[in-house]
């Protein structure tokens, strides 16, 4: 069993940062599973692994972790709008908006003015 180092973790958090990008989710969320085992308070780490469990259709671990992540980060317009997109696509329409509302009101960027639609 290899000894595990603060270095270790920044080298796993960085490796899962590039297997995401490769679309190599599920592999993303294993080498995060010990950097957050290590560093729960870690909310990096939990947002790249929400993301990870996104892009893998892990809908409800997702869930969780946006959630988790906005507890600490209330104001964090990625975690809100990521948030609305895993109600989205789990055919949860109310919720999804309430964050894509809320994503655009912290940040109004353009993608999620859009997705807001503040209009209806």
């Amino acid at each position: 069993m290899p000894e595990y180092t603060p270095e270790t973790h920044v080298i796993d958090y960085r490796a899962a940062e590039r297997l995401l990008d490769a679309r190599d989710p599920q592999g993303a969320v294993k080498l995060l599973d010990s950097v957050i085992a290590a560093h729960p308070e870690n909310t990096a780490a939990r947002l790249l692994r929400a993301r990870a469990f996104f892009a893998s259709a892990q809908l409800r671990p997702a869930e969780l972790e946006f959630e988790l992540v906005l507890e600490r980060e209330p104001d964090n317009a990625f975690a809100h709008f990521a948030l609305a997109r895993t109600f989205e696509r789990r055919g949860q329409p109310e919720q999804a908006k309430r964050h894509f509302r809320l994503a655009a009101a912290l940040d109004p960027k353009p993608e999620y003015l859009a997705a807001a639609r503040f209009e209806q």
